[in-house]
């Protein structure tokens, strides 16, 4: 399976990421260890929003519509 997740930053409130990973339970844990360089300052993470994929191709093609402005107008208002 392949996942599409959003995080939102525990003490900033206004910081999230929206990622794609094949390991859901290792991505999030990297991320609060402080792997990634873009979400290390603003640990802990908390997962918000995840959906699962059969296909590697459609989950990446639904991530990059989440990081367009259209993707984050709807991901605002039905997914988290």
């Amino acid at each position: 399976m392949y996942y599409v997740y959003r995080i939102q930053s525990v003490g900033h409130l206004d910081k999230a990421y929206t990622g794609f990973t094949s390991d859901l339970n290792q991505r999030i844990q990297s991320h609060n260890k402080g792997s990634n360089r873009s979400t290390a300052p603003f640990r802990p993470w908390k997962l918000v929003f995840y959906s699962a994929f059969d296909s590697k191709e459609l989950a990446l093609s639904f991530e990059r519509y989440l990081k367009t402005g259209s993707g984050k107008a709807f991901g605002e208002k039905r997914l988290w």
